[in-house]
């Protein structure tokens, strides 16, 4: 008896972890515009969450189940989210304003492949070199390490674009620049830290 009860207990917060986790996937790549994938997600998403719902119905009596079910919801929106982080789908769009306007900053992104337009601004504390630079969404950390790099005090805002068309910026972006220049600067991190590992035997 306990053992079926238990054996219920997980199967609905299993069914509830896999249907939030699509219900999550399903309205992000809605606002991407991803509506034929978002659509086929939904149509699994449906029919799991059917499931799931019939068996707490069936046994409402059962405290434990609503509380599987309640945990399972919770623990979908986390497994979703995460699932999206990793994925990382879209670009990033990022403001950086630096402090310093003779740091040759947009030579050194545009060498590694990010999209940039720049111009000279006026802060309180005098002139400002002022940037746009697009990323894919997956190099979003390596582009943050990169601006602190070249400027420790750089100012940094970053947002999500709904929608980029046309121009320079799509063009460079999408030739696979970047992902060389973070595939390099992997490896000689990891070159590095080998180093420092032969030093230490």
């Amino acid at each position: 008896m306990l053992e079926n009860a238990f054996i219920m207990v997980v199967i609905i917060m299993a069914i509830n972890i896999v249907y939030v986790s699509l219900s999550t996937l399903r309205v992000i790549l809605t606002l991407k515009g991803r509506r034929y994938i978002a659509g086929t997600i939904g149509t699994f998403e449906i029919v799991i969450y059917t499931l799931g719902l019939g068996l707490v119905l069936d046994n409402l009596g059962e405290i434990q189940n609503l509380v599987a079910y309640g945990l399972g919801y919770g623990l979908g929106v986390v497994i979703g989210s995460m699932i999206e982080e990793k994925l990382a789908l879209g670009y990033i769009t990022v403001n950086v304003i630096s402090s310093n306007p003779d740091i040759s900053f947009t030579r050194q992104l545009r060498e590694k492949g990010y999209g940039v337009t720049a111009w000279y601004a006026y802060g309180m504390d005098g002139d400002r070199l002022s940037m746009q630079i697009l990323s894919p969404r997956k190099y979003e950390l390596h582009l943050y390490e990169t601006i602190k790099t070249i400027d420790p005090k750089a100012f940094i805002i970053a947002y999500e674009p709904k929608q980029i068309h046309g121009g320079f910026w799509v063009k460079q972006v999408k030739k696979g620049r970047i992902r060389k220049s973070v595939e390099k600067a992997e490896e000689q991190q990891e070159a590095k830290q080998e180093e420092v590992h032969s030093r230490g035997e």
